[in-house]
């Protein structure tokens, strides 16, 4: 099997592997009028993060958690979806979570309204590990029609579904390709990534190689094991133009971060230190975006033992990628993808870490 069609997975300790590819700038399209929200910089990540403050609801991080959880913007994430054409619920007491970000402040970025990161976080039944699913945001597949009429129905990269109809579209988009019954949204903005480093102490991020970013200030990163703040590990996760696999390094360097955040909150003593929690604090409860119905009370409990040991990382199966027209894009591996995502519906976890290893 060529690298490919491989699944990627990042199990701990281990290096991600993955396809090469060289993405484009995507036309941008259409977008609907959207208010303005304050921050909306973090979701899954303040999520996990919290949740290891929250303790399961104990003491003081109860306190802090029910201050995040009263201010969070709550969006309808699921307004307009037809109830007839989603996916049934395969695995009770499993949760899927669709997570949608962006790099608004990205120098390089021409996605506008489109969503740059997608990914599928599958929390299992027993809660003792996490997946991270990440579909590249130019995987070739059919779009539904918009709410509005005006959009969709038609094959397009699957970030079009957040420009022509915002989260419900996009909602349906993944179920439709995933057959994964989507239970909770939470929305991100990757710039974030820098007032969360900077509120837990920055964070340990081992680089695959030495290169320079080619965003001002040009940072030059060393290969090897480096301490980060969180402006230099914005930046760190912003680089793809320097890598072979273009995209998918965009992916791995955020994934890399994802796992040194929730390491530090864990280590870091941050729940002993009122300073260091209040900052925290601060930068998450401006900056959540969940569905109406997502628990942080909850979520904290669920994810009470949760460390960057029991969190996998995975790339939706791709067969590479090509052209539709003027279009640089990503197919994807539909009969891999069949499979690894069954795998997922019915909460399936040492057959969703085989797949990949196969």
């Amino acid at each position: 099997m060529s690298d490919q069609q491989q699944l990627v997975v990042a199990a701990p300790d281990e290096p991600a592997q993955s396809s090469e590819v060289e993405h484009e700038g995507s036309e941008r399209d259409p977008a609907p009028p959207r208010r303005r929200r304050r921050g909306r910089r973090i979701a899954l990540i303040t999520l996990l993060v919290v949740a290891l403050l929250g303790l399961g609801g104990v003491g003081a991080g109860a306190f802090y958690l029910r201050s995040v959880d009263s201010r969070v913007e709550r969006v309808d994430a699921f307004e307009g979806v037809p109830q007839e054409a989603r996916p049934p619920v395969a695995a009770k007491g499993a949760m899927n979570i669709l997570v949608l970000g962006s790099d608004s402040r990205d120098p390089d970025s021409t996605q506008g309204s489109r969503s740059d990161t997608i990914i599928i976080a599958h929390l299992p039944k027993d809660r003792k590990s996490a997946e991270l699913i990440a579909i590249p945001r130019d995987t070739w597949v059919h779009v539904p029609r918009s709410k509005d009429g005006k959009h969709g129905d038609r094959d397009a990269k699957i970030n079009a579904a957040y420009a022509w109809g915002g989260v419900p579209l996009m909602v349906q988009t993944v179920e439709q390709f995933t057959r994964v019954r989507i239970d909770h949204v939470a929305i991100i903005d990757f710039a974030g990534f820098r007032d969360i480093i900077d509120a837990i102490g920055g964070v340990e991020i081992d680089s695959e190689r030495a290169f320079t970013s080619i965003h001002p200030p040009f940072r030059k990163f060393a290969k090897g094991p480096q301490h980060m703040d969180g402006e230099t590990a914005l930046d760190y996760s912003r680089q793809r133009k320097q890598f072979p696999d273009g995209d998918f390094a965009r992916i791995r360097h955020q994934q890399q971060v994802i796992r040194a955040i929730l390491d530090k909150a864990a280590s870091g003593g941050i729940l002993t230190n009122p300073g260091k929690l209040n900052d925290f604090v601060r930068a998450s409860s401006s900056a959540v975006s969940v569905d109406k119905g997502m628990s942080l009370l909850d979520m904290a409990t669920d994810l009470r033992n949760l460390r960057g040991g029991n969190l996998f990382f995975f790339t939706s199966p791709t067969k590479g990628t090509g052209r539709v027209g003027s279009e640089s894009v990503v197919f994807p591996d539909t009969a891999k993808a069949q499979s690894f995502y069954d795998a997922v519906r019915r909460d399936a976890v040492k057959e969703i870490v085989g797949s990949a290893r196969q």
